[in-house]
């Protein structure tokens, strides 16, 4: 297109999209070039592609942000938050995103050096994306399965205290079994009986990283068969169990699983990403990743336990206090340091 204004010419090369004005400079990089030309000769005087604007995003209101943890952990999906207070679904994961590595590095900080006499271990079923026969073989062969399909949450829970001392979420593989287990090893530091259900690598691992520094049993569950109607949606009959003492002397009285499994059913109803049947399964392995940090650290931190009247990580002696959400975003902090 050629724009004459006195005896002056511009010309302006543009691509297939079109373009808007030469001379504003905030228009979208669709214009290739611009020319001022006068009778003589032409010279090339701007380029047509602006600058780049840096992206900024705006910082959420501390009461904004409360509501929406406080939301997250009690079992609301992202899209029904972003509809009931009125914020994108992109400002809420990125939320997501920094407060599970902030509760993840607070756990990591804060559960240490546990004196436990009690431990039951446990994996909880969720998915990303699809389920795991749903996978194909390209991405099974092209090893892009590992952040899709089946992935559990390893949870390691006292008994007494009812404290969460560690967790992993990914798949129920021998590596993950061995990384969970070890990390439980560091943070304990007393003599303990362990617990787990009848999961094979759970020997091989507890084996070869305690040795006989604890005691350890598995409770062995045998199922019946279900009606075919109910396979679906009711989990099997449980026939019998057997209880299996593997390492050290476990006392027979504490040898159960049953304060884990309740765990597992706290997970379902406060994470909606666990709610079977729906659409609100994760998309991302990191987004799973994120809400179960978060839910921990509010289970341990700041959600006061029933039957204990105190949270968790209080009656294990790790702090004193009930913690809040400004506790854990450091509104009070920043309130100190600015005066």
């Amino acid at each position: 297109m050629i724009l004459i204004e006195g005896n002056k010419m511009y010309i302006f090369v543009v691509n297939k999209s079109g373009i808007k004005e030469c001379l504003d400079h905030s228009i979208t990089p669709k214009i290739t070039a611009c020319y001022e030309q006068d009778s003589d000769s032409a010279t090339k005087i701007t380029h047509s592609k602006p600058k780049e604007k840096e992206l900024t995003m705006n910082i959420l209101p501390i009461y904004k942000q409360i509501q929406i943890l406080n939301s997250l952990v009690e079992g609301n999906s992202i899209r029904s938050i972003s509809r009931m207070l009125n914020v994108h679904a992109g400002a809420i994961l990125r939320l997501l995103e920094i407060a599970g590595k902030k509760a993840l590095d607070l756990h990591d900080r804060n559960v240490v050096n546990i004196k436990s006499n009690f431990i039951q271990i446990d994996e909880i079923w969720a998915y990303v994306q699809k389920k795991q026969k749903q996978i194909d073989l390209d991405q099974k062969w092209y090893g892009k399965s590992s952040d899709i399909g089946d992935q559990y949450t390893f949870v390691a829970l006292d008994a007494e205290t009812k404290l969460v001392t560690n967790y992993l979420t990914g798949k129920r593989s021998l590596e993950n079994t061995y990384t969970f287990l070890r990390d439980l090893q560091q943070r304990v530091i007393t003599r303990f009986q362990l617990t787990s259900d009848s999961f094979k690598p759970y020997y091989h691992a507890v084996r070869r990283i305690f040795g006989n520094q604890i005691d350890y049993a598995q409770l062995h569950k045998v199922y019946g068969e279900d009606y075919k109607e109910e396979k679906r949606y009711s989990p099997a009959e449980i026939k019998k169990t057997q209880i299996i003492s593997l390492i050290g002397e476990p006392k027979l009285e504490h040898i159960s699983t049953s304060y884990v499994e309740r765990q597992n059913l706290t997970m379902r109803m406060n994470m909606r990403r666990f709610t079977r049947l729906t659409n609100a399964f994760s998309k991302k392995l990191d987004n799973l990743k994120y809400a179960v940090s978060l839910h921990f650290f509010h289970y341990n931190f700041m959600r006061i336990h029933k039957s204990l009247r105190a949270t968790p990580a209080m009656v294990a002696g790790i702090t004193n206090t009930i913690w809040d959400w400004e506790d854990f975003l450091g509104v009070e902090k920043e309130r100190k340091m600015a005066v």
